[in-house]
């Protein structure tokens, strides 16, 4: 970088002026003082300030103004030739169309004389804000990459950091033919809805509200079994019958309580017609109404007892016209659904309360979602959840999240929700296991671009731009949403430009190189 004219002349002008008090002095003073007068450093006189302190032995300079060793003592924004140890604006192994002959060279320390503060203290001041500006240098090429010092991104990487408002870096390839063989490929990116989102882990259980076990209420033994494993069946469907004793004492205390009470109904109306034509007495008439108030509390209580039995209103009914068989229990379906377990054989004794069949309707299952601790502000009863099955690639399921459990477990930290989904082809099975996504927010028309063509470069996010086959640019972007495989650029892209979509690791490594041993030139 090319430092400011007047700034070299102003230098040069009070080392001339140092050299010419030197001379007067020697002049005027006698022999015992013009010794002393050599010795004695006529700018320090002048007001210049002398620098004290440890010296570096490497360049013979105090180490508190050694900028070679120390970074941070470099002029802010003036590129640093590592290669050679010098500026790069007085590098002239990298840039010898820049060096000015007549003026004289100090080789120690990689600056003209009358700038090389370390030789000569005296020139120690405070630049200017002018001089400063132009002692960048934005004017230098790179020879070997043919692009400006400062937007080369192979020579100097660490501009991508330490000057991030500064233009893009560029990467130059050795050849038009090098991006192609190292797989880069080039898409223009897409224009898209994109739905941010909470991910967790899922796992799909039945329906609660549509899952029945099937038991025997009494003890007996299964006399038939008419469904299997797996079958689909209707509401009202026969699934097995039992017989038992305990079920035939039941029918027919149920039978008996229905005689008694049509004999009693029977008497009651025969002696309402006696006492309509007074040959009966009004207390033989209130004897046979309490006789048959008793009846029909005694059917009553049969009737209660097969309810509780499981037997239902048809099924008590074919019972009183004689139409069943007595002693039999027979289990029917109490809702359409698919039958998911069966422990009923033909024969085998069944004690009260074992369960025969399970029954649920697979048309809607539950998943279980894990939702961190730290995304449950982000969720609400009523979102749409998309799941994903590793075993049912390239399909989705649609869900609604309806229950947030209102507590966290205090082992994961997590907490549990429920989405109910929609399986009317069947394909989900429970116990399965999910990939889940809350959509919390809805974003249409964002620049969206492969997750492969972000690159970490020493913590800033990439993406390379085409410039020309052999030229791309190394741009910071700002992330938003990802999904499935694609993130939105909020900003650093514009929609129409080409990016690297593969193969963008060969392009960091170049951008990286010369901080794995390759320098700016290689000599």
């Amino acid at each position: 970088m090319r430092i400011k004219k007047t700034a070299g002349l102003k230098r040069h002008r009070l080392s001339l002026a140092c050299a010419v008090m030197t001379v007067l002095l020697l002049a005027a003073c006698s022999p015992a003082d013009e010794q002393a007068a050599r010795n004695a450093d006529p700018c320090e006189s002048a007001g210049q300030t002398e620098v004290d302190g440890a010296t570096c032995v490497a360049h013979g300079s105090p180490v508190e103004l050694c900028f070679i060793c120390d970074a941070d003592l470099r002029d802010k924004g003036r590129l640093w030739c590592g290669e050679h140890d010098r500026y790069e604006d007085r590098c002239w192994l990298c840039h010898p169309e820049l060096e000015e002959e007549d003026r004289l060279w100090c080789g120690e320390h990689s600056l003209y004389e009358d700038e090389c503060f370390l030789c000569h203290p005296e020139l120690l001041e405070e630049p200017s804000e002018a001089d400063t500006s132009e002692a960048v240098g934005s004017g230098l090429m790179c020879n070997e990459h043919g692009v400006p010092e400062q937007e080369c991104g192979i020579c100097h990487p660490e501009l991508l950091t330490s000057n991030p408002s500064g233009p893009n870096l560029k990467v130059r390839l050795s050849s038009s033919e090098s991006a192609a063989k190292a797989g880069v490929v080039v898409e223009t990116p897409g224009i898209q809805s994109m739905a941010d989102g909470v991910s967790c882990l899922a796992e799909f259980a039945f329906n609660q509200n549509k899952l029945m076990r099937i038991t025997s209420l009494a003890r007996g033994v299964v006399k038939s079994v008419d469904v299997d494993l797996g079958s689909r069946v209707r509401k009202g469907d026969l699934l097995a019958t039992v017989s038992s004793a305990t079920i035939g004492e039941a029918q027919g205390a149920y039978l008996r309580a229905m005689a008694e009470r049509d004999l009693r109904e029977a008497a009651l109306e025969r002696q309402r017609s006696l006492l309509a034509e007074q040959i009966a007495s009004e207390e033989d008439y209130q004897e046979a109404a309490a006789a048959h108030h008793v009846s029909m509390s005694d059917v009553r209580q049969a009737h209660q007892w097969l309810v509780t039995l499981a037997f239902d209103e048809l099924q008590i009914q074919a019972l009183a016209s004689q139409r069943s068989t007595p002693g039999v229990l027979e289990l029917r379906a109490p809702f359409d659904g698919e039958v998911v377990a069966r422990s009923a054989v033909q024969g085998a004794v069944v004690e009260e309360a074992d369960v025969l069949f399970t029954l649920t309707d697979t048309s809607v299952l539950w998943a279980t979602v894990n939702i961190p601790e730290s995304q449950v502000s982000r969720v609400s009863v009523g979102q749409s959840v998309e799941l994903t099955v590793e075993s049912l690639p390239g399909r989705s399921f649609t869900g609604t999240l309806t229950w947030i459990s209102p507590q966290v477990d205090d082992r994961t930290r997590m907490v549990q929700g429920r989405v109910e989904v929609p399986n009317a082809g069947g394909h989900l099975k429970s116990q399965m296991f999910a990939r889940a996504r809350i959509a919390t927010e809805h974003a249409d028309n964002v620049v969206v671009v492969p997750l492969s063509a972000v690159q970490n470069v020493t913590g800033t996010q990439v993406i390379f731009v085409k410039f020309l086959d052999d030229l791309f640019e190394a741009r910071p972007v700002t992330l938003g949403v990802k999904h499935d495989g694609q993130v939105e650029i909020i900003a650093g892209l514009r929609a129409n430009e080409p990016v690297v979509v593969a193969g963008g690791f060969a392009l960091k490594s170049q951008l990286l190189a010369s901080r794995l041993g390759a320098g700016c030139v290689d000599d």
